[in-house]
Parts: structure tokens; sequence; C-alpha cells
């Protein structure tokens, strides 16, 4: 047979028989006097077979190991593997759906946050703030807020995330968080087109650092902005709010709360 005749035999493409052949899945023929490859029915029963495997989903380098065992015994172990791991996956689709379902219905409803989507839980407490919190709810600087925790609970941990969320909801239900937290947005909002040096900054930093849960407070942050992240942090401030931001974490870091 030629390369035509056997990827057609098989239903493949003569590329991907040479793939093959490049990779040392399938042995290369015996050329004839005019320099053509000669293929046996051996060879297309070999190809057939590593077509089989990978439309079961095996890696290559998976049906190197199966075919290199003349006796099988390996198959047996691989396709153990490959069904576990599509468990895993059917697993995590039927979550990731459930979410989806979730969010979908909140979309419905109009509870969708506008930073979402984001874990249940963080769309659950952003809910309750909103209930809670009135026209704050809505303000610039409540909204950065928002957008600050979802990129923490994007990032982090599953335990992070619990300890995040659970020092985030004790802290906004002890007594007049709601209000210290409108009196820090609203010294921010006002630092807009202040100048750093500001005596306004001062107070912003104070009120902001007494409104910031433990869990919030990055380990090892350096305040001055030398890390690339707080530096893009800071520049997305007006500089006398980046300021105020700075001396936060300064004092949340450095010194007594």
């Amino acid at each position: 047979m030629r390369i035509g005749e056997l990827a057609t035999a098989v239903g493949v493409t003569t590329r991907t028989v040479r793939h093959y052949h490049h990779l040392g899945l399938l042995p290369e023929p015996e050329r004839r006097s005019n320099g053509y490859r000669d293929y046996s029915l051996r060879h297309a029963v070999v190809l057939a077979r590593i077509r089989r495997l990978t439309e079961l989903g095996l890696g290559l380098a998976e049906v190197r190991d199966v075919l290199a065992d003349d006796v099988g015994r390996d198959l047996a172990e691989v396709l153990g593997e490959l069904d576990e791991d599509l468990a895993r996956q059917e697993a995590a689709i039927r979550d990731r759906r459930e979410r989806l379902r979730v969010l979908m219905a909140d979309a419905e409803q109009g509870r969708l946050p506008a930073e979402g989507p984001v874990s249940p839980e963080l769309t659950a407490f952003f809910r309750e703030v909103a209930e809670q919190d009135g026209d704050g709810y809505a303000s610039a600087m409540a909204a950065k807020d928002r957008e600050i925790l979802a990129l923490i609970e994007t990032g982090a941990s599953p335990e992070a995330r619990e300890a995040l969320l659970a020092s985030m909801r004790a802290a906004f239900e002890a007594p007049g968080a709601v209000e210290r937290a409108h009196r820090a947005y609203a010294l921010l909002a006002a630092l807009a087109d202040a100048d750093p040096g500001d005596p306004r900054v001062e107070e912003a930093a104070l009120a902001l650092a007494d409104c910031i849960p433990e869990a919030l407070v990055p380990d090892g942050a350096d305040a001055d902005g030398r890390d690339s992240f707080l530096r893009a942090f800071y520049a997305d401030f007006a500089p006398a709010q980046a300021e105020a931001v700075r001396r936060t974490l300064r004092i949340v870091t450095e010194g007594p709360r």
C-alpha cells in the first residue's frame, strides 16, 4: 500500500501517518525500488490501533507505552487511569454547570454582581451588603473594593477564600461597620482632585485602616509600592487617594490599629 491508501483505509491523513513515523509510533516500512514506501497490512493494523487509543483520550506518550507492551498488560492500567481522569472531568463539568445555572438564575433576577462571575459565596456576600448598605453600595469606592475582593478571591486557595469570606462577613456584621465604611469611602472620594500632601490624606488613611479586616492585609506587604502588584494597585487611584491607601497599608502592617 502507498501512504495515501494506508491513510484512507484507517481514516486518517497522510500528515498524521508521517507524524506517527516521526514520533516512532508507527514503524517505517521498506521502500520500493522507486523510493515509495510500501505499507503492509501490519502497518494498517497498528495505525488503526493508534487511532482507537487516541480517540479514547490517551496521549501519544501513553499510546507509545501501550504499543511497547505486546502482551497488553499496560493497556488495562492506562485505561483505568483514563477512566479515573474522565470521571474527574465529569465531576468538574457537573460542578461548573451547577455554578453556571445559579449565575444564570441570578442574572435573570438582576442579582448578578457587576464584578461577576464570582463564587456563590462572594455573590451572596455582595448581595447582603447591597441589601443593608443602600446607596453606599453603588459608590465608586465601594465598587473598587468589590473589584479588589473579586481579584483576591480568584487567586486564592479554597482555604484562603473561606478565611477571606469569614473575615469579611465578621467585619461587615460588626456594630457600626457600614457607617465606618461610608465615612472611609467618602473621605477617599473627596481626595480625587487633592494633592498628596493634603492633610485629609491622613484622616482618610486612619478611617480606611479601621475598616480593613485582617484577612485582607497581605503578608510581608511593602507599603511603599516596590512590589509590582502594589504599584499597579496604587496607579488605579488618583495621587492623593493612592497616598491615603499607601499610608493605610503602612498603618495595618507596621503600626497599631
